[in-house]
């Protein structure tokens, strides 16, 4: 397991010698990237977030999203899987789940979430799913029709959102199996971007596990998905679109050094316009991580704007990579928009943010709602 002083170097050199080489065939062939997030688990950046004394790297929020901005820099669909996983095991350290986090401090487990259902789509924190206890009174029967669970079918676990069982409260959490009878991954995920991602419907249908695989308390769901998971998931988010943009920053400035204006004898780069769209780029990428290291500090220091960061930060780096990408995509001109430039791919991956629940329309209410002292989940 890499220190976290050391995690770098690490997560460095696994980019370099696995992630970015299979980054194309992954998005071309829409397949998870295994052989990637294998590696990962190897080499211990899938633990460096599981407590110390569970075997983990007992690494934070900061070192999460600095490894899914340089993997969003390189292959999204990767970014996303560990960005997921990150997220869960927030849930199961929150949880004092020793047995699986060690579990994942050893590279042996791929954990991820499974709240968005088909009901209530992307109001995640309405489930529709239930939790009914069975005959035996040891363990509950689940059933449920989820709609967009990253790593489907490839996790070892979910971290499974549901109904509660007796107490009030609008969700309980659990931890689910992915070898469990009854669950069934509903076909292939072929979508715009992330394309190896995996984020595939799954249902179940009488699953059962055991009581003691609640993370939290029966009805306290919810509480523990904002207080844990959800920092987690927005600022990772917001992290690998900050890592898409400076890749498509450094894109278009080989694209302007390495292409000529052959009758006038000078290269793009040479060019007052193509020069400004570049500086636009490397600007915005630089002004996204500047507000995720904000939403960072803030939650560290348990500052009073720490939510209102968090909930700005996914919502705002999304819609900068989605306009970055338009922007390379001009800058590039047809080059950009052939399948086999870098720029085409993340211009499809910049898209996902939008639509990813908590989505940007969700977000942009959230932040309302706080900056008016309302409630964020209501009628009101």
């Amino acid at each position: 397991m890499p220190s976290q002083e050391s995690y770098r170097d690490t997560l460095l050199r696994v980019i370099n010698e696995v992630v970015a080489p299979g980054a194309t065939e992954v998005d071309a062939s829409a397949k998870f990237p295994r052989v990637q997030i294998d590696a990962l688990a190897a080499a211990g950046i899938l633990g460096l977030t599981v407590p110390a004394d569970c075997g983990g790297g007992g690494a934070g929020l900061r070192a999460a999203a600095d490894v899914v901005r340089e993997l969003g820099s390189v292959c999204a669909s990767t970014a996303m899987v560990v960005t997921m996983h990150y997220a869960a095991v927030a849930a199961l350290s929150a949880a004092g789940d020793k047995e699986t986090l060690s579990a994942v401090a050893a590279g042996t487990h791929l954990s991820t979430l499974a709240f968005s259902e088909t009901g209530s789509r992307s109001h995640f924190w309405v489930p529709l799913s239930t939790a009914a206890v069975d005959g035996d009174g040891a363990s509950v029967r689940l059933d449920a029709s989820k709609s967009w669970v990253t790593s489907a079918g490839h996790a070892n676990s979910y971290v499974w959102s549901s109904r509660p069982v007796s107490a009030d409260g609008l969700m309980t959490l659990w931890r689910v199996p992915a070898s469990a009878d009854g669950l069934t991954v509903e076909g292939p995920f072929d979508g715009l971007g992330l394309r190896g991602n995996s984020s595939s419907p799954v249902s179940a249908a009488g699953v059962r596990v055991p009581l003691t695989a609640m993370i939290g308390a029966d009805g306290a769901g919810l509480d523990l998905a904002l207080a844990a998971v959800l920092p987690y998931f927005l600022i990772c988010s917001a992290a690998m679109s900050a890592g898409l943009i400076r890749r498509l920053a450094e894109e278009t400035a080989a694209h302007l050094q390495r292409t000529r204006y052959a009758h006038l004898d000078q290269s793009l780069a040479q060019q007052a316009q193509p020069r400004a769209q570049l500086a636009r780029l490397r600007i915005e990428a630089d002004r996204t991580w500047a507000l995720v290291t904000a939403a960072l500090d803030a939650v560290e220091q348990g500052r009073e704007d720490a939510q209102l960061l968090v909930l700005e930060v996914k919502a705002a780096a999304g819609e900068a990579a989605a306009e970055a990408a338009d922007l390379a995509l001009r800058a590039g001109g047809g080059s950009a928009y052939r399948k086999e430039s870098p720029v085409e791919r993340l211009f499809r991956d910049s898209r996902a943010a939008r639509v990813m629940a908590p989505t940007t329309d969700h977000l942009h209410d959230f932040v309302g709602r706080a900056l008016l002292g309302l409630p964020l989940l209501g009628e009101v």
